[in-house]
């Protein structure tokens, strides 16, 4: 008995042992030199300086105060972007006061990868080891009285050019028009709200910018961008004492509204498309594309800048660079719009609400490319107050809305279409009569009261070259009837309706029903002569037209320029040849024939093919809907100086006398 106590206090001395010996293992390793050091900078890697500060010896608590470390710490740490520092222990010497370390160290910064190696000394202070601290634990080089500097590399980013190498946007010149306190007179109030009528800026703006901390009585403080063309509104505001106007850099749009929904703009980038583009190198201070071309080629033109972290000394030179990035402009572009075109065409349609491509009808390269009205994407860079994007936005005529990448229903220009498909899948005899129906038609007694409708009798034979040429609705009614719901649904995905066209800017697809599949009789009709549900985009009915004048194929539509451009098809064989063939005869009719709605478009000299056509939008056959009014037109002779396919639309047509008011608007391209 005596000897199982004896026993069971050895064994409980024992483990008092193990147990002290443990702890202080434990205790050791806590607060071993490495440790300690690692643990020091893991509190700077997450920006805990007030307790890394703790980490610090007493003699360096003396020479730095912990609000000034604090400070420093976090101005330079954040400033760089320092983000996963890494520390890793190369050596640890004994020496008369402490440890000295050897460690290498990493960190990611705005300006890339900083890695260096270094060294400091720890000294025991209360069982713990604590750090003598001085600039040279940031950085090796950094000495008290250095400053560590951030240097953004300015990059440009890429111009926008014409096929003809004119600027559309690039790096050019504003006026920015602003205030100098100490020069305004005693009728600052009545000043300041002269300058706000002129500028259209709000009293409260101009006095939030003038009490900004940073104004003195001789700073000059910007009020309002704008145009260096804007004379008159420069000379009104320089009547105002104080008022001051200087040149600033920025990009600039040469073309203005004339091409503002092709090229786009840039502004700063918002919140969220920071976060969504995080890890591309963008920051706070970038501006990114918003629309358009801009928009489009972001990667392409977008200009990286590029950082430079260094060393300062204390009489303003640069001691070291400790880390560098180059600045990468972006690359230009260049586009297949000729800007007199564009210029030309916008300015004939300006007073319109409209959509208009013109486009080589041998290499698919879009020449124009227009929608009004429109914006100035100048406005955009200039800068825009809240009443002024609230009257753009608010506008009735839609100027921010983009009418060539919308659908709008074609009306008669669609008859070639339905004409080509009942050719190729041989349900349509081109020669066959038809028929004359009068003015109005249909199928049987099942259709109800619903009739068909054309405007224009004719006592010629009722096939389809008359009935392009007199635009005869029920000829393509009876056509569609005769292709069958399948067939011609079929027909027109071979077109590439319901399909996103290959494009360089966004485009809505073409469609031919809501839920994708015709439904009736009477719905497959109606969009035999364009109307039903048929809405289609105007770049891809100017690529629909091409196959007229290219043998079947449909030619693919591009804005980016290539030197000595090849075609390449959208749809090869779209349509058959024999039917491409036939449609552009009949189209070449409807322009040369005296009975032809586009008649009074033939050139002299010029063999064109076109199209006319009116859209109706209404909901219901019984009322009154806007009208939409088209002219399609190509050239028919392979040989001409200029080979075209243009298609045009106007909203409100029967307000300016329909389809034919775009005739001059178009033929003037011809020429």
């Amino acid at each position: 008995m005596k000897n199982k106590k004896i026993l069971i206090r050895m064994l409980i001395v024992l483990i008092i042992v193990i147990l002290a010996i443990v702890i202080i293992a434990i205790i050791n390793k806590a607060e071993n030199p490495e440790n300690a050091l690692k643990d020091y900078f893991a509190k700077i890697n997450e920006q805990d300086y007030e307790a890394a500060y703790e980490r610090l010896s007493d003699s360096s608590k003396n020479k730095i105060a912990k609000e000034m470390y604090m400070d420093k710490n976090e101005s330079i740490y954040s400033g760089i972007d320092m983000k996963d520092l890494s520390t890793e222990i190369k050596n640890v010497e004994s020496i008369n006061d402490g440890k000295r370390i050897t460690y290498n160290q990493k960190m990611n910064t705005s300006a890339g990868e900083i890695s260096f190696e270094n060294s400091v000394t720890l000294v025991k202070e209360d069982k713990k080891y604590k750090l003598n601290w001085s600039n040279s634990v940031i950085f090796p080089e950094l000495g008290d009285n250095d400053k560590v500097r951030v240097k953004t590399l300015e990059a440009e980013r890429g111009n926008i050019y014409d096929r003809n190498n004119v600027l559309l946007a690039g790096k050019g010149n504003i006026s920015s028009i602003g205030l100098v306190p100490g020069k305004m007179s005693e009728n600052r109030d009545e000043d300041i709200q002269k300058l706000s009528n002129i500028l259209n800026v709000s009293v409260e703006s101009i006095n939030n910018k003038l009490g900004m901390s940073y104004v003195k009585d001789d700073t000059f403080v910007p009020i309002k961008n704008v145009a260096t063309t804007e004379s008159t509104l420069k000379e009104q505001a320089l009547t105002i004492p104080g008022v001051k106007i200087t040149t600033e850099s920025s990009r600039v749009y040469t073309l203005g509204k004339e091409a503002s929904q092709v090229v786009g703009y840039v502004q700063a980038i918002s919140a969220e498309e920071l976060e969504e583009n995080a890890g591309k190198g963008y920051n706070s201070n970038s501006v990114i594309g918003k629309a358009g071309i801009e928009k489009a080629y972001e990667d392409t033109l977008r200009a990286k800048d590029g950082k430079e972290i260094y060393i300062e000394s204390s009489d303003g030179e640069k001691k070291k660079t400790i880390a560098k990035t180059e600045a990468e402009n972006g690359k230009d572009i260049k586009l297949t719009i000729d800007a007199n075109t564009q210029k030309q065409v916008y300015n004939s349609l300006e007073e319109n609400k409209g959509a208009y491509v013109a486009m080589d009808s041998k290499t698919g390269e879009i020449l124009a490319l227009v929608s009004t009205p429109s914006y100035d994407s100048n406005d955009f860079v200039l800068g825009m107050s809240t009443d002024e994007w609230n009257a753009l936005n608010q506008d009735e005529n839609k100027p921010l809305l983009n009418r060539f990448s919308q659908t709008w229903s074609p009306g008669s220009t669609f008859k070639p279409v339905t004409g080509a498909i009942g050719i190729t899948d041989g349900k349509v005899n081109p020669d066959e009569d038809f028929g004359r129906s009068g003015l109005s038609w249909q199928k049987d007694s099942s259709w109800g009261n619903y009739m068909i409708t054309t405007l224009t009798p004719y006592n010629e034979t009722a096939n389809m070259r008359n009935a392009l040429i007199r635009s005869d609705n029920i000829y393509f009614a009876k056509a569609a009837l005769k292709i069958g719901y399948d067939a011609f649904m079929k027909g027109l995905n071979k077109l590439a309706f319901n399909e996103d066209i290959n494009f360089e800017l966004s485009l809505n697809k073409s469609t031919y029903d809501n839920d994708g599949k015709i439904d009736d009789e009477v719905q497959l009709a109606d969009s035999g002569y364009g109307q039903g549900q048929i809405l289609v985009n105007p770049v891809h009915m100017a690529s629909i037209y091409s196959a007229f004048v290219n043998n079947g194929n449909m030619l693919k539509p591009t804005i980016i320029y290539q030197e000595n451009k090849q075609p390449e098809y959208l749809k090869e064989k779209a349509i058959s040849e024999e039917a491409a063939n036939t449609i552009k005869e009949d189209l070449v009719q409807v322009v040369e024939s005296e009975n032809g709605t586009a008649h009074d478009a033939k050139i002299d000299g010029i063999r064109i093919g076109a199209k006319t056509g009116t859209a109706e939008l209404k909901a219901s056959k019984d009322e009154d809907g806007e009208v939409l009014g088209w002219f399609n037109a190509f050239t028919a002779d392979e040989n001409a100086e200029k080979n075209l396919v243009v298609l045009s639309m106007i909203e409100n047509a029967n307000t300016v006398g329909g389809s034919h008011y775009l005739f001059p608007k178009v033929t003037q391209l011809f020429k």
